[in-house]
């Protein structure tokens, strides 16, 4: 029986206040624009407008911030039906600050957040058996019950056939010790068919007593040193067949067990905003997924939708269409 739905995402959603004043220093903004975020929801959002049919699990409060992140996801055509309000729990925030083309400051809002809430009962009401690819994002595992929930979810999806991605997904700020995240992504990569991650995240995935985190005020400024090659190598030992290292600029870099690296070329555009760019990349790479294309024409919709964000304002709201897309790469010589 097919699926009902291509694609469930799981994790965070939050109301994303961006900088209306581009190049301005963070202490002089004056105003923000209001958009819908959150890794899992960006993702969801980028496949949706590409044509997917997609569910979200997240939790918002019983606040006008979850009445807001809802509406946008019913308007998208977005399943919300399986998205719980917690009592007693806040929507979760973010703060962001835009000065091209290397300085994004990045501030979270997520003390008593509902979404980190999330759990095994709440999957078990989700089409968590129903979907052709599970994707979560590593934050998910950074507290309980979102944590235990989140690994019950893969367990679960894997078992009736699903892929399940995982997007690393490396957000310091939301963790008591740098090692800890790595503690927790190794734990779920038994689960996982593709890993997604930047060479920071995939370092970080792998951190050890001896690496470094080079500590900013800013999640989005972090630096994570360390031998990328070797923590590829060994995190894909966990399990994992596929890892998709995105490279900013330079797109993207395939790894398959058994196979050398691929490189998939970026879109050379100027650089606007950053921010969620990632998030478009994997929402068009696993477009590409469901979809039964390449690694690589899967990764290069990614890298074309990635391009397409970072000449906007915010991320979720300015996910392109497929359409929107075609007529970019064009001139690239397509996808």
């Amino acid at each position: 029986m097919t699926p009902t739905y291509d694609l469930l995402n799981m994790g965070r959603s939050s109301i994303d206040l961006y900088s209306n004043d581009v190049g301005a220093a963070f202490i002089d903004i004056t105003s923000f624009a209001a958009y819908v975020g959150g890794s899992p929801t960006n993702i969801c959002v980028g496949a949706r407008r590409l044509g997917l049919k997609t569910a979200l699990l997240t939790a918002v409060g019983q606040d006008p911030v979850g009445d807001f992140v809802l509406n946008f996801l019913t308007k998208e055509g977005i399943a919300t039906q399986f998205i719980p309000r917690k009592a007693g729990r806040r929507t979760a925030a973010a703060v962001l600050g835009i000065e091209p083309p290397d300085h994004f400051p990045l501030t979270f809002y997520r003390d008593n957040c509902a979404d980190i809430e999330l759990t095994i009962d709440d999957v078990i009401a989700s089409p968590i058996t129903d979907c052709k690819v599970f994707q979560f994002a590593g934050l998910n595992l950074s507290k309980d019950p979102s944590r235990s929930a989140t690994l019950f979810a893969a367990e679960l999806a894997r078992s009736a056939g699903a892929k399940v991605v995982l997007d690393i997904d490396f957000r310091p700020s939301q963790w008591h010790d740098a090692r800890a995240f790595g503690v927790a992504i190794r734990s779920a990569l038994r689960l996982v068919d593709i890993v997604i991650g930047t060479e920071d995240e995939i370092n970080a995935a792998m951190l050890t007593a001896a690496d470094q985190v080079r500590r900013t005020p800013s999640d989005s400024d972090t630096h994570v040193e360390g031998d990328t090659e070797a923590a590829i190598q060994q995190l894909m030992a966990y399990g994992p067949p596929v890892l998709v290292e995105k490279r900013g600029a330079h797109g993207a870099r395939l790894h398959e067990i058994g196979k050398a690296p691929v490189d998939v070329p970026g879109f050379p555009v100027e650089i606007y905003n950053i921010l969620g760019a990632g998030d478009a990349f994997g929402g068009g790479f696993l477009y590409g997924l469901v979809n039964s294309w390449s690694l690589y024409r899967s990764a290069r919709l990614g890298n074309a939708c990635g391009a397409i964000v970072v000449t906007k304002h915010g991320c979720a709201n300015f996910m392109p269409t497929l359409p929107e897309v075609e007529a970019f790469t064009a001139g690239y010589g397509g996808l």
